[in-house]
């Protein structure tokens, strides 16, 4: 059975779950790696799992969760529908196709991957709604959601929208949507936390790094943790690079290097902007 390891206990409390802070993405694995890197980062301790119907790799996933030993209470899986399937029908086979996939039951946390204003949104929050009516997963939200999107979203919605995932890193700024979220008790799910490693080599995360004897990828995932209501899911390929991104409950930045890491953040530091798919985003 994978050991339990300091920092598996710190979770986001929000809508009656129970989100562990750090998370492991699986975003571009596949395969035989995917279900390694999985089985490796459930061995070093970390205990939420982030996939996607779009990431093909949901049965790996599954395979490695049920592998681990682990109760599957102790696991929290998130996958995401994709956007073409956001009619109330497709949605709704589209989550009995990922909770088939992943072979562990409802899943913990369903999210919508994307808006798509083709679709009328009171139409998939209500198929949304109904995935967890029918016990399909515990949870509900959504991911790429700009404040006035998840503002209508939580007015349309029965039940909590305990999440929501975007990108978020020390060079993009997400103040407002972040206080959006604080006010209303939503977890923001930190993806490509170290901004696709632009964090390496950065003047000021360097030496905050080297103060706490740490590396700029460490850094930059304490700043997130460390934040009221952001958790943060870091993909990797390489098993040393996922112990490392988890040794991160050792040590504490203080209010002047949150401050200083925070200052970096820009609006114009987004790295994920698909044209076709990305909303109208806050601005700041």
């Amino acid at each position: 059975m994978a050991a339990r390891a300091p920092g598996a206990d710190m979770v986001l409390e929000a809508g009656g779950a129970r989100i562990p802070a750090l998370g492991f993405g699986t975003w571009e694995l596949s395969g035989a790696l995917c279900r390694r890197m999985v089985e490796v980062a459930l061995e070093v301790g970390y205990r939420h799992i982030d996939t996607a119907q779009m990431y093909g790799n949901e049965r790996e996933v599954g395979e490695a969760v049920r592998a681990s030993g682990l109760e599957r209470g102790e696991v929290f899986v998130t996958t995401k529908i994709w956007p073409d399937r956001f009619r109330r029908d497709a949605l709704l086979r589209a989550a009995e196709e990922s909770v088939a996939r992943l072979g562990l039951g409802p899943v913990d946390l369903l999210l919508l991957h994307w808006p798509n204003p083709a679709v009328p949104l009171p139409e998939t929050i209500a198929a949304l709604n109904e995935a967890r009516t029918f016990g399909l997963a515990r949870h509900i939200g959504v991911s790429n959601f700009p404040t006035s999107l998840l503002e209508e979203a939580l007015a349309r919605s029965q039940s909590p929208l305990i999440a929501n995932q975007v990108e978020y890193h020390p060079f993009l700024s997400q103040k407002r949507l972040l206080a959006f979220c604080r006010a209303r008790r939503i977890a923001l799910v930190a993806y490509c936390p170290l901004a696709r490693g632009r964090v390496f080599g950065h003047p000021l995360l360097r030496r905050i790094a080297a103060r706490h004897g740490k590396d700029e990828g460490q850094v930059a995932l304490r700043w997130l943790v460390q934040q009221q209501g952001v958790a943060a899911i870091p993909r990797s390929s390489r098993e040393d690079h996922i112990r490392r991104n988890f040794a991160i409950w050792d040590f504490a930045l203080s209010e002047e290097e949150m401050r200083a890491i925070s200052a970096l953040g820009d609006p114009r530091g987004r790295i994920v902007d698909i044209d076709g798919l990305a909303p109208a985003w806050d601005p700041e």
